[in-house]
């Protein structure tokens, strides 16, 4: 990839270390691998560091196999000041063939940032196709959606009311997590929420044959730093004939100090469950007892409609 270059492709082969538990390679893998695309194509086009700000409307349409030679493209789609908005897309098929399907895609944003770790200014994108111009309104018009996503999932309460089942995983970021700015990479945030979100899903509908379908709203509030004391905790939020809804937090902290462990990032995420064929199968159904749990149920069913009008926002005229 030259420097400016709008677009770039990374290729290799799905190895056995990325599979999940239902065989195919797992959701936060293809999540990590969103991210290392995305960051390539913005560190190409801004010349600096980037980080990643959000990651929005994951849809895993097709689950990708171990062995599968894999494709993920990121292409520049917008510019503002210091951020880049940059379309991912993974293909993966058998590599004796050669034929590639789509599996997921989606769009991300990163913010170019100096030594010091402000922002900074990237070259403006220049629309010059018709195809230029409809991913670029695309980006504009999700840009209000995001926020009202933002603001709608920043807006509720997650306290010790609700009876939701939620999971919490403990850990310390370890040196192997570190990305090229000395942080935690934003792909293994991601691989970490999806894995607690797994755990969530198997221990309620006891089995490990989940599969993640969806992961949206995924907004990074502040770095995570190695040797950090992380949480993870999933929540399940809403329960539909064969999905279940999961709000999943990250936060963190030095493990040396006594306060509160403060929030990196936030997001929503979608597991279905699985029979020995591999077929969506009807998920065990939830019901909300406390106050705290119906808002959060109503919120979840507000999210899903947020998230079709992005959906629609991206076949735009």
């Amino acid at each position: 990839m030259t420097r400016g270059a709008r677009e770039i492709t990374l290729r290799f082969l799905a190895a056995p270390t990325d599979a999940g538990y239902s065989g195919t390679v797992g959701g936060g893998r293809v999540l990590e691998w969103i991210d290392k695309a995305g960051y390539a194509a913005a560190a190409g086009w801004s010349g600096t560091y980037s980080v990643t700000a959000y990651v929005g409307n994951v849809r895993f349409s097709r689950p990708v196999e171990v062995g599968d030679l894999v494709e993920a493209t990121a292409r520049v789609i917008h510019t503002g000041t210091s951020s880049m908005h940059i379309l991912v897309t993974v293909s993966a098929g058998n590599p004796r063939d050669g034929r590639l399907h789509p599996t997921t895609d989606c769009i991300m944003v990163f913010v170019a940032v100096d030594g010091s770790g402000r922002p900074t200014p990237v070259p403006a994108l220049v629309a010059e196709t018709d195809d230029d111009r409809h991913w670029q309104r695309s980006a504009v018009q999700r840009i209000d959606l995001r926020a009202e996503i933002a603001e709608a999932m920043a807006a509720q309460t997650y306290s010790d009311a609700g009876t939701a089942p939620r999971v919490v995983l403990r850990f310390l970021a370890a040196p192997t997590d570190v990305n090229w700015g000395g942080k935690v990479h934003g792909g293994i945030v991601m691989r970490w929420i999806d894995e607690a979100a797994h755990v969530l899903a198997t221990q309620w509908t006891g089995s490990a044959s989940n599969v993640a379908v969806y992961a949206g709203g995924v907004r990074f509030y502040r770095p995570l730093h190695i040797g950090d004391l992380v949480e993870v905790e999933a929540r399940l939020l809403l329960t539909g004939t064969s999905s279940m809804h999961v709000s999943v937090h990250v936060r963190s902290g030095n493990p040396a100090a006594t306060g509160e462990l403060a929030l990196t990032t936030h997001s929503l995420i979608v597991f279905v469950p699985l029979d020995a064929e591999g077929n969506a199968v009807a998920a065990r159904p939830w019901e909300p007892v406390s106050d705290e749990d119906r808002a959060l149920r109503d919120h979840a069913r507000a999210l899903v409609e947020m998230r079709n009008r992005i959906d629609d926002a991206r076949h735009i005229p």
